[in-house]
């Protein structure tokens, strides 16, 4: 049964309004004069609003939601509502955000037992000796409301003990050694004690809803996403297309020409974020997917402060759209859930952390594992848009394949990948030498940033002498290189730092040495 006392954000704003109404004595301007009939409906009368929902292939769809006219106009009452919506749990109100993980006010909505709870909070007094109830919640990441029954209901059980009073109704709970003992044997099972776990089926939905493959780029977000390297029309032409497929394609040409720049700023065409949790539980095992090493964290300012007024599940974390990079490197390991034998923490394997972004393959065909071996470990993945990893407990998951995948090479796709693997990836796009003029032009731009004073004679000079006569293809490269071993020659030689033809001598002699 609801609660006869619990207001709804609703009633609350018209009995503001009301109470606004009765103290204002001021004359109202035209376009504040209601009629009866309008003072009767009160905060009933409503104005619409553009909202996102889901939609049933696994993106959003813009539709319109209704507010109450009380606040339109107003930022503060607006921002009022909808934090009061989320704290009272009104299901009428839908988020402005394609996806937003709401707090869970249960122990029951977190889809967690408390034998899963206790596992973690032990362990983390087994290291720590003692802490508040309130750092305890932000250690597990779960609200202290869910948590403070626990803490009391261990205390009965004589795993904790008050070590004394902190603020706000507080304890500071210390371990025991009857707990100290159970929590030695959770260790043996797995040392980790961070955020709790995130169940599967929400991460499931959570990926559907924020799917790479119900996004779009259009030439604007592409030439704001490249707007930093000198990139030619005619390939962002082929890339738009490409980045919009939101499967895969293959980058080629050669050594130096910047395929991977390119394929590093593909994930920033779609400028948005996502959530992710920052583990999975999954019977009973838990996997890491956070990793602070490939995943940017984007700061929330609504949950600074003495109160988290967000509303959001504090076990999920907002982070740009990943772009997860592998080069030769690559072993086939790494596309495995894996466990450390010693600390027993599962990792999740590359494609899982990438998903609803990129996973960048460099130097596609020089990895240390076969390349038939890999194509045979993604060849369904990238046809069904799943995949199937195998946990330590010998159980089998199905998880989404949600990622523009783009394989980055000097070779001939044809030459290191049969035509079935090929059929996969719609896009094969080259990246070819610059233009002589992009050549200069990337002299030009890279000499300030290098703090090498521009000198378009040497450049010519060195055009004429080192590349033409020599036969010596341009390569975007190259300027970068030349322009840094200038910079140190005249560093060396007490010069100033601009380009000559001595410095670029020089530079010219040490780089094609060897080519």
């Amino acid at each position: 049964m609801s609660d006869p006392n619990r207001v709804s954000p609703t009633e609350f704003l018209r009995e503001l309004r009301r109470s606004r109404h009765s103290e204002e004595e001021a004359p109202a301007d035209d376009h504040d004069v209601h009629t009866a009939e309008e003072l009767d409906r009160g905060a009933d009368t409503e104005v619409e609003r553009e909202v996102y929902v889901n939609s049933g292939r696994g993106g959003v769809v813009r539709r319109r939601k209704a507010t109450p006219d009380v606040v339109r106009g107003n930022t503060h009452l607006s921002e009022l509502f909808d934090r009061v919506n989320v704290l009272l749990g009104d299901e009428s109100v839908e988020e402005e955000e394609e996806f937003r993980p709401r707090a869970p006010e249960t122990l029951a909505q977190t889809g967690l037992t408390s034998e899963e709870v206790e596992k973690l909070v032990m362990k983390f007094l087994l290291q720590r000796g003692s802490a508040t109830g309130r750092e305890i919640a932000g250690q597990v990441k779960l609200s202290f409301g869910i948590l403070d029954p626990l803490l009391k209901e261990w205390k009965t059980e004589r795993m904790v003990a008050f070590k004394g009073a902190a603020e706000m109704g507080d304890y500071v709970f210390t371990i025991t050694d009857f707990g100290r003992e159970r929590a030695r044997r959770y260790n043996e099972e797995c040392t980790y004690f961070g955020s709790a776990p995130v169940s599967l089926r929400e991460y499931l939905k959570a990926m559907e809803a924020q799917s790479i493959a119900a996004q779009e780029a259009d030439e604007d977000n592409l030439r704001s996403a490249f707007s930093d390297l000198l990139i030619a029309d005619e390939m962002l032409e082929r890339l738009g297309p490409a980045i919009n497929s939101g499967r895969g394609m293959f980058l080629f040409g050669e050594a130096g020409n910047g395929k991977t720049s390119i394929a590093e700023r593909v994930t920033s065409c779609f400028g948005s974020t996502v959530w992710i949790p920052r583990a999975l539980g999954v019977d009973g095992d838990i996997v890491r997917l956070f990793d602070p090493g490939v995943h940017i964290e984007v700061a929330d300012d609504s949950q600074e402060g003495l109160f988290d007024l967000s509303g959001v599940d504090p076990r999920w974390v907002r982070v740009v759209r990943p772009t997860v990079v592998a080069g030769g490197e690559l072993t086939m390991s790494e596309l495995e859930i894996t466990q450390n034998p010693q600390t027993k923490i599962c990792e999740a394997p590359l494609q899982l952390k990438s998903n609803c972004g990129t996973l960048v393959i460099d130097d596609f065909g020089r990895q240390t594992m076969p390349v038939e071996e890999l194509l045979n470990r993604w060849i369904v993945p990238l046809e069904k848009r799943y995949d199937f990893l195998n946990l330590p407990s010998g159980k089998k998951i199905q998880v989404p394949f949600d990622q523009l995948i783009i394989f980055s090479t000097n070779l001939e796709p044809k030459d290191i990948v049969d035509g079935a693997f090929l059929r996969r990836i719609p896009y094969k796009i080259e990246v070819p030498d610059p233009c002589e003029e992009h050549f200069r032009k990337l002299f030009e731009i890279m000499s300030p940033k290098i703090g090498i004073v521009y000198d378009a004679d040497a450049v010519e000079y060195l055009i004429e002498t080192h590349f033409r006569k020599a036969g010596r293809p341009f390569r975007n490269c190259q300027p970068r290189d030349l322009l840094l071993q200038v910079r140190n020659y005249a560093t060396y030689k007490r010069q100033p730092k601009k380009m000559s033809r001595e410095s670029l001598d020089f530079a010219v002699a040490n780089y094609f040495s060897v080519m």
